[in-house]
Formats: structure tokens, sequence, C-alpha cells
């Protein structure tokens, strides 16, 4: 089945690190909305102006275990609605319709399996961030799900607090090509449990575009729902978190490379298409320009 093309944003956070405004490490993303609220707000229009019909609210780290390293955990619904209102601030001034997605992110560190919140509280948070995004967002993007549970805990919790507004599940996967989710749980198996919350849009994000190859191809055989793909620049190694010192092995994309990515993954039956970790204003708008061509 073929779906209307979609383009999407891609990272903010890295977007904030390079132009100084945001540390790698503690609040990440968050401390912007407390100190450049303007600058999230002017990324979002970028991404727009480059052709994103769909952009990310920058909640990806107003969750309590990353607020509590500056003791603003109990912040977190409060920063949440910041990054919903700015998102929602750029969408209002753009000159064609721009759907806002709110952000449910891994609830302690990305791609770390191992440390998914024990369910009753990831539920429990997941659908205090989704009552608070409510009001300013189109959809819900439960983004970055490392394992079958983590995935099933965002949209359980989604479903249960807002029924009435779509739902899009972007899994995060082993960085060889093949090999299921980070928790090397396969897409079936995702799928399988994910079942019972009818996502209207399963993804694939914050993962090597090789990876991001095998897995759209796969996943086209097994549903006819959107398919997305959103990829990172660089490889993280085992063991990562936000704030320790593992080096992480960076890449350059060139549009081209990524051009070429994105041309494969639509021949594959993909239709939501963008960027995470790395990927910027100028690539998505050099994406998105050759797509619609």
């Amino acid at each position: 089945m073929s779906h209307e093309l979609q383009i999407l944003d891609g990272s903010m956070g890295e977007e904030l690190i390079k132009r100084g405004l945001t540390p790698r490490t503690g609040l990440w993303s968050a401390r912007a909305l407390i100190d450049h609220p303007d600058a999230v707000v002017q990324v979002h229009k970028e991404y727009i102006e480059g052709g994103a019909n769909v952009i990310t609210t920058n909640s990806y780290s107003t969750i309590p275990s990353y607020l509590a390293k500056a003791s603003m955990a109990e912040s977190y619904q409060e920063l949440t609605v910041t990054a919903a209102k700015l998102a929602r601030q750029a969408a209002d001034a753009a000159s064609t319709p721009v759907q806002i997605a709110g952000c449910l992110p891994p609830l302690d560190e990305s791609y770390r399996h191992d440390l998914v919140p024990e369910d009753t509280v990831s539920r429990e948070v997941y659908g205090e961030l989704v009552r608070v995004l409510d009001p300013y967002v189109d959809l819900y993007l439960c983004e970055t799900m490392s394992c079958v549970r983590e995935a099933v805990n965002a949209a359980a919790a989604a479903r249960a607090t807002d029924a009435s507004k779509p739902l899009w599940v972007a899994l995060t996967l082993d960085e060889r090509p093949g090999q299921g989710l980070r928790s090397r749980e396969s897409l079936e198996d995702a799928l399988a449990a994910l079942s019972e919350y009818q996502p209207d849009a399963f993804l694939f994000n914050c993962t090597s575009p090789a990876a991001i190859t095998d897995a759209v191809s796969t996943l086209a055989a097994l549903t006819d729902k959107p398919i997305g793909a959103y990829p990172n620049i660089f490889h993280v190694p085992e063991g990562w978190t936000l704030d320790n010192d593992m080096a992480i092995a960076r890449r350059a994309m060139e549009k081209d490379e990524f051009i070429a990515f994105a041309r494969d993954w639509r021949s594959k039956g993909a239709s939501i298409i963008g960027g995470c970790c790395g990927i910027g204003p100028e690539l998505i708008q050099a994406m998105a320009s050759d797509l619609r061509a």
C-alpha cells in the first residue's frame, strides 16, 4: 500500500549543541527551554522552512530522570508544556499546514533496554506526558523505543490517556542490520506486542542508515501501516549514557548520501522520512526537495 509522503524534522538537541546553546550532558536539550526558548522556536521554523510538515516537541529530555540532575524532577510536566507551546508557536506561524508530534521518549537512557523503569512507573509518567501534551499536539510519537516492553508501556499509556489522536511508534535498532531492536528482540515480536494498541505508523529512529534500510524492507512485509525512517549520524558503544565519557564515533553525512538513503527507503515503502541526531535543517531541506521533486 502506498502512503502519502510526510517529511519529519531533524535533530533538536544536537542542533542546539552545535549552536552553543545547550550542553551535551545534564539537562541536555531541556536546558534550552529555560535559557533559550526563542532558539528552540527558530530551529523548529528552520525545519518547517526546509520542508518538514511534521515537527517534534523538544521534550525528549523533559523527563524526571534527566531533570533530577538539576533537582528539577518535579518540573517535568511544566517543561513539557513549554516544549509543546514552542512547537505550536512555530507551527502556527507556518504558511503551510504543519503537524506537531508529541514526543514520548525513553524514561531513562536512550538505547538502554536494561534501564527501562518498572511498568507501573513508566505508564504513570507517560500518561502525565500525554495529558499535558494533549492541548498542543496532533499526534504522539513514542521515540527511540529500545525494547518491546518500553514501546508497549509508552503506547499503552498514550492510548489510555488520549485515544483520539494518532499514535506513532519509533523503534531503535541494533546497529548490525537484521538483528532486531537494541534488545535483540525481533520486529515480529514488537509488532505482535503492540497490536493491541493499534499504532497508526511504525518508524525506525536513532539508528544507522544501514540498519534502517534492512528493517524497512522487513517491516514492509509485515504491515500495511505507514512506515517511517529517521537515522542518526553516529554510533555509540555498549553501555553508553548521556553523561559518561565514552567516545561517540561520528561520521559525516553528505547531502547526496542522505538523499540516496531516503530514496531507497521510499522505494521500499517508507512514507515518513526525516532525521535524528546530527541531521540538521540543511540535510532535511535537501532530502525533502529531492523526494518531492
